[in-house]
């Protein structure tokens, strides 16, 4: 049986694609539970510096395998009880990892796929692929953080029509909406994600985690304890051999090179 999850490294860039063809890329409990273990191991794995998903085929990803719920022997309540318990530490662990992560959406984004998208760092599209939330429709609410990042992305009232409607929406209306960061011509997503992964681990990591750390809390703290936040933040980068080695460069009028770790 093929690996329903598949993963390869190309130097520090890890990709994880799910391979559930016959099911548009739909995972059950057994995927989402390996997609949510490897990236807990990514996250303190010093040999990788950033994470492309995506998806083999045509689709990224149509979110929970419903016939999957609707044949397990707990009942459907229960089945998505575990799905999501296991979806929402996937979901928590790329937003609190120090590494960018991409999504590639090569083709159907859907369901708990349109959530974990929207919980990447970056959403590279390819033209003919789109998104669609599908939770309503299908006479379900949205999980994965969705109700979260979604209103933050485009705002309430567009929140509100994208999940009352359910429409498709294009590759040109997500890039116009600021739902993805790029679009690209199809064929193209996985390679363009890689290429920005690539691009970003040259970065300074400990000043990027810190940066996605304070942006993603920025929602839900008062100013003053955002503040707070900064005022640590700026002082641990500053601390750490890359806030010193880019002060240095800074002074000695180069480029930085920073450690990544």
């Amino acid at each position: 049986m093929s690996e329903k999850l598949v993963v390869t490294q190309e130097k520090e860039i890890l990709k994880l694609l799910f391979n559930r063809l016959d099911f548009f890329n739909a995972f059950d409990l057994e995927t989402i539970e390996r997609l949510a273990k490897l990236l807990i191991g990514i996250a303190v794995d010093n040999r990788v510096r950033g994470v492309v998903i995506s998806g083999h085929g045509k689709a990224f990803c149509a979110g929970g395998d419903l016939k999957w719920v609707l044949d397990s022997p707990l009942g459907p309540s229960a089945a998505l009880h575990g799905l999501a318990a296991n979806f929402h530490l996937a979901i928590l662990e790329i937003r609190r990892m120090n590494k960018p992560v991409i999504a590639a959406i090569n083709g159907i984004a859907a369901g708990g796929g349109f959530s974990l998208a929207l919980a990447c760092d970056f959403r590279v599209m390819a033209r003919s692929a789109t998104l669609r939330q599908a939770y309503t429709s299908n006479g379900l609410c949205i999980d994965g953080g969705g109700t979260f990042t979604l209103p933050r992305m485009v705002g309430l009232a567009r929140a509100m029509e994208i999940i009352a409607f359910d429409s498709p929406i294009s590759a040109e209306k997500a890039l116009n909406w600021g739902l993805v960061t790029e679009v690209v011509e199809d064929g193209h997503a996985l390679d363009r994600a890689v290429e920005m992964a690539r691009e970003l681990s040259g970065h300074s990591l400990k000043s990027f985690g810190w940066s996605k750390q304070l942006l993603t809390d920025s929602f839900n703290n008062a100013f003053e304890s955002q503040l707070e936040q900064e005022r640590t933040g700026i002082c641990s980068c500053a601390d750490h051999y890359d806030g010193k080695e880019g002060l240095k460069a800074f002074a000695e009028k180069r480029k930085p090179v920073f450690t990544n770790k």
